[in-house]
C-alpha cells in the first residue's frame, strides 16, 4: 500500500486534466456556437440546413420557425425577392448581436409584405439585433390604417437594448392618409406593457432611404403619460433621405435625450384631407430631444406644414444649424394645448431653443387652411408654451408666390384659450421683401424682441444658402461666432451631399 501513494497521485492529475481539457473544449465550443444561414428564394430550398450558400433556405417562412442566438446572422441573397413577411426571433447579446444582412453583388433583397400583416418586418421582444440593406414594401389591394413598412415593437420586456436599422429602403407602404383613422408609416418604434415597464436603450435608424409612404415616414409610440413617465434612452435617429411623403417625417414619442441629425426630408406631398396637420421633424411627450443639421423643405401638410415643431409635453428641446425651406406651413411651430395643460400627458412645452438657423421662402401655402386663412407664419408660437428662447437664426422671407398668402414673421395664437409665456426673440437677422408682421404680441405674456436686424436690404432671387451665408459672414451677429461657422460648414456639407446615406465624411461638423 505505501507504494500506491504516487499511482494514486498521478491518476488524480491525470483525472483533472482530462477534466480542465473537457472543459476548456466545451466552453470553447460553448462560446463560438453561432451560425451563420444562408436564405436564396432561387435557388434555396427549406428543407436545407441553411449553414451554407449551397444549402441555403429558400423562404423567410423558414427564418422565421428558427430561435437565433447570441452572435447568429443571416444573411439573404442579393437580387432575390419574398412575398412573405420577416418576424424573426431570438435576443442576442451584449457584444454578440444578431445580424440580418445580404449576401453576394446585386440589389439588396425584396422583401414585399403585400398587405398581409400590418408590417413586413417586425422585431418583437427582442434585442442586439442589426438589421441591414434590404428593400421593403408593404402595399395591400387597398389602404389599411396601421399599416407599416417595418415595426420595432417591445411589450412586458424591460429594457430593450440595441436595435439597429440601416441602409434600408421602405417605399410604397399604403397605410391611411388620414391620421384621425389611424394613419400608417414606414417605421414605427412602440414600446408599451403594464406588467413590467419597457422602453428602447440604444435605438438606432441610420442611413435609410424611405419613399412613397402613406402617411408618415417614422414615428413612435411609447409612455406619453407623466404618471408612468418611462422615456427610452440614447435613441438616435441620422442620416436619413425621405421624400414624397404627405405626412410626419420623424417624429420621437416618450424619449429622452434623443438625436435626429443629418436627416434630410423633401418633396412633399398635397394629399392629405383639409384640417390634417404633419410637421417635418417634431418630438412630442418627449425631453431634451436635440434636432440638428437637419434638411427639410416641401412641406405641403394641409395642417402646421412646417418645417420643425416643438410640441406639448416637451421639455428642453433644442433646434440647432438646421436648413429649412419652401415649407408650406413656415419654419418652425412651437405648440401646446391650454385645455388639457397639467393633465398627465401634458405638463407642458418649456425650455424651447431654436438657434443658428437658416429659413429660407419659408411659409407657402396657396390655399386657404380651415382656420379660413392663407395661414403660413414663419413662427407659429401657440398656447401655453413657456420660455422658448429664438436667437442668431437667418430668416429670409422673400415676396409671396400669390399676394393672398399672408405674410408674418410670427404669429402667437390661444391654443386652448392661452397664449404664450416668455418667448424671447434676440439677436435674429431677418430679410423680408415686404414688411413681415408679427401677430398678437399684446396678448400674449413676457415677449421680448432684443437686437434683431430686420430689415428689406436683400437680393431675394438668391436662393443659394451658401451665397446668402457667405453675405451674413461679417454681420456683427455672426463675426467670429464658431456656432454660424458651424452652421456654413454644414450647408456646404449638406449643398455637395445631397442625398446623405452615401457621402464619404458622412458627418462631418
Amino acid at each position: 500500500m505505501k507504494n500506491s501513494k504516487p499511482f494514486q497521485i498521478a491518476f488524480l492529475g491525470y483525472f483533472f486534466l482530462i477534466i480542465g481539457v473537457t472543459c476548456l473544449f466545451q466552453c470553447h465550443a460553448q462560446n463560438n456556437d453561432t451560425s451563420i444561414y444562408y436564405v436564396n428564394s432561387i435557388t434555396g430550398n427549406d428543407q436545407n440546413n441553411g449553414k451554407s450558400e449551397n444549402r441555403a433556405w429558400k423562404t423567410l417562412w423558414k427564418v422565421n420557425q428558427q430561435k437565433f442566438k447570441p452572435g447568429d446572422k443571416i444573411l439573404i441573397a442579393a437580387g432575390t425577392s419574398y412575398n412573405e413577411v420577416l418576424r424573426p426571433k431570438g435576443s442576442g447579446a451584449e457584444g454578440k448581436v444578431i445580424q440580418i444582412d445580404k449576401y453576394g453583388k446585386g440589389a439588396n433583397p425584396v422583401i414585399h409584405g403585400n398587405g398581409y400583416k400590418e408590417y413586413a418586418l417586425l422585431l418583437y421582444n427582442v434585442e442586439y439585433w442589426e438589421v441591414r440593406n434590404l428593400e421593403i414594401t408593404n402595399q395591400g389591394k387597398t389602404a389599411k390604417a396601421k399599416r407599416r413598412g417595418v415595426i420595432i415593437r417591445a411589450e412586458d420586456f424591460g429594457d430593450c437594448h440595441h436595435i439597429v436599422l440601416e441602409g434600408l429602403e421602405i417605399h410604397h407602404v399604403n397605410g391611411v392618409i388620414e391620421k384621425k383613422k389611424g394613419g400608417g408609416s414606414a417605421i414605427l418604434w412602440e414600446n408599451k406593457g403594464h406588467k413590467i415597464k419597457t422602453r428602447f436603450i440604444d435605438l438606432q435608424i441610420l442611413n435609410n432611404y424611405i419613399h412613397d409612404c402613406e402617411r408618415n415616414a417614422m414615428n413612435s409610440r411609447g409612455y406619453a403619460f407623466r404618471t408612468e413617465w418611462h422615456p427610452s434612452l440614447e435613441v438616435v435617429i441620422r442620416g436619413n433621405l425621405i421624400e414624397n411623403i404627405p405626412g410626419d417625417g420623424i417624429v420621437p414619442i416618450g424619449c429622452d435625450g434623443a438625436i435626429i441629425e443629418y436627416n434630410v426630408i423633401r418633396n412633399g406631398i398635397d394629399s392629405m384631407p383639409v384640417g390634417d396637420a404633419a410637421a417635418g421633424i417634431w418630438p412630442w411627450s418627449s425631453d431634451n430631444t436635440l434636432i440638428q443639421f437637419n434638411a427639410v423643405s416641401d412641406h405641403r401638410a394641409k395642417w402646421d406644414g412646417q418645417g420643425f415643431d416643438a410640441d406639448f409635453n416637451c421639455i428642453g428641446s433644442i433646434f440647432q444649424y438646421n436648413y429649412s425651406f419652401d415649407n408650406w406651413g413656415g419654419f418652425m411651430l412651437v405648440c401646446n394645448n391650454g385645455k388639457t395643460l397639467g393633465q398627465p400627458h401634458n405638463i407642458g412645452t418649456r425650455d424651447t431653443k431654436i438657434r443658428y438657423n437658416l429659413s429660407v421662402n419659408d411659409g407657402l401655402r396657396p390655399y386657404k387652411a380651415h382656420n379660413k386663412r392663407f395661414f403660413s407664419p414663419i413662427f407659429h408660437i401657440t398656447g401655453p408654451v413657456e420660455n422658448t428662447e429664438i436667437h442668431h437664426n437667418i430668416i429670409i422671407i422673400p415676396d409671396k408666390p400669390i399676394s393672398e398668402i399672408e405674410n408674418t414673421l410670427i404669429e402667437f395664437k390661444d391654443w386652448g384659450d392661452s397664449y404664450p409665456n416668455i418667448t424671447k426673440f434676440e439677436n435674429n437677422i431677418v430679410r423680408n421683401q415686404h414688411s413681415a408682421s408679427i401677430l398678437n404680441k399684446k396678448l400674449t405674456t413676457g415677449f421680448t424682441q432684443i437686437e434683431n436686424d430686420i430689415n428689406k436690404d436683400f437680393n431675394y432671387d438668391e436662393r443659394n444658402p451658401i451665397k446668402i451665408l457667405e453675405e451674413m459672414k461679417n454681420h456683427p451677429f455672426m463675426e467670429n461666432s464658431r456656432e454660424f461657422e458651424i452652421l456654413c460648414d454644414f450647408i456646404q456639407y449638406r449643398m455637395a451631399n445631397p442625398d446623405p446615406r452615401f457621402s464619404e465624411d458622412r458627418f462631418k461638423d
